[in-house]
């Protein structure tokens, strides 16, 4: 499925109308982000819901990413044909029918039994890529399996190099087409919601399959079953998540292990995007966590023009942290982003409605980010670019 054979806007807003004024049935799921929020708020549990809503200390950057979209305004031209629309996009070699792609969402049985693969059987559905965490709640070969859609791998990477090549290994057997390494987090947040309600999920046995299946983590164990002894083997995964030691250096072990791209996710300052595709790094995902590790960190959007102009054309640059609307990806795009990760309305989804929720909230994305481009006076997602927005003057 490519972008030319879409109608995305068009065919979501009839769909919804004849549902709702013909058969009287109108959308199950909340269509605005507020109201899934809200919503999520009320299903699911308390610590769940804090969980995904939280990020570090005061919020503060959750906020500026929200507010950094708000000081750019597009800027509509009239009297173009947009009556066909081409959101298609080509990343490393794939052409997708739009530029986004599921976020890597950490312990999603928090939020719904069937976790990742619900989300893995809307994306395919819907035709959006999934990047899949490393501490998701199946193991990433249960989750390609149920990826018809392309997948890419997010590594945290350990501080066990074993278990890290392992998981390369792992995820380009599975099918995997890229690598995301996540560099932003070689350790925690301080993330008070968390704190105050003493969760943390991995403690519960979430999240730690890929490595309580992986034979490179049993080797460090005393027993041949991580689950006969799971204190024991909770503190070695603990003790192994991330490695707060790694330099531009380690690089090379990456790409001694994978054949695969590797893109690293984390990148806010344009000297790191420079040094990245110095290093051979093959993409740069521009990304604060999702205001969820530093406190008072620069938006994310903010840092994006920058890492655009350090890295030129040598490498694609994606967007995450702060993708609501379809408005705020056309502005991402137009600030140099090739694609946006969307992340915390799909998480909504998943908690309220499983794979139907998590589809729900992809289709109506579709439609506004299609609606928007074409309104916006373009017939392709190629045609948004800088002349798109303007500075807000406010």
């Amino acid at each position: 499925m490519t972008g030319e054979d879409t109608r995305y806007g068009p065919d979501r807003q009839e769909a919804v109308y004849r549902r709702g004024m013909l058969e009287g049935d109108p959308p199950e799921f909340p269509v605005a982000y507020e109201d899934l929020e809200e919503r999520a708020r009320e299903e699911l549990g308390e610590e769940a819901f804090a969980y995904v809503a939280g990020g570090a200390g005061s919020e503060s950057t959750i906020e500026a990413n929200d507010r950094a979209f708000d000081g750019w305004e597009i800027v509509p031209r009239i009297l173009r044909d947009v009556s066909d629309r081409d959101l298609s996009v080509e990343l490393f070699g794939r052409e997708i029918p739009a530029p986004v792609l599921l976020a890597p969402i950490g312990v999603q049985s928090i939020l719904h039994d069937e976790a990742e693969l619900a989300v893995a059987r809307a994306a395919s559905d819907v035709g959006v890529p999934m990047i899949s965490s490393s501490v998701s709640s199946y193991t990433m070969e249960e989750i390609a399996d149920e990826l018809e859609a392309p997948g890419w791998f997010q590594l945290y990477w350990s501080s066990d190099r074993d278990v890290a090549a392992s998981f390369l290994e792992r995820a380009e057997n599975a099918g995997f087409e890229a690598v995301v390494v996540t560099l932003d987090t070689p350790k925690m947040g301080w993330r008070e919601r968390d704190i105050e309600l003493a969760y943390l999920p991995f403690l519960e046995g979430q999240g730690i399959r890929n490595y309580f299946e992986d034979d490179a983590f049993r080797d460090r164990l005393e027993t041949d079953d991580p689950w006969a002894d799971p204190e024991a083997s909770l503190e070695s995964f603990i003790d192994r998540f991330g490695d707060a030691s790694l330099t531009w250096d380690d690089l090379s072990f990456l790409r001694e292990h994978t054949d695969l791209p590797i893109i690293l996710k984390g990148v806010l300052h344009p000297d790191d995007a420079r040094r990245a595709v110095e290093r051979g790094m093959d993409g740069a995902i521009v990304s604060n966590h999702g205001g969820r590790q530093v406190d008072g960190a620069i938006p994310a959007l903010e840092a994006l023009p920058d890492v655009v102009e350090a890295v030129g054309d040598d490498v694609p640059v994606l967007f995450d942290s702060g993708i609501r609307r379809g408005s705020d990806a056309v502005r991402a795009i137009a600030l140099g982003a090739d694609a946006v990760l969307l992340g915390r309305p799909y998480a909504y989804g998943l908690g309220i409605g499983g794979e139907d929720g998590v589809r729900s909230v992809l289709r109506n994305f579709l439609a506004d980010l299609d609606l928007t481009v074409g309104l916006s006076g373009c017939a392709g997602i190629d045609e948004v670019d800088r002349s798109t927005v303007r500075r807000a003057e406010r």
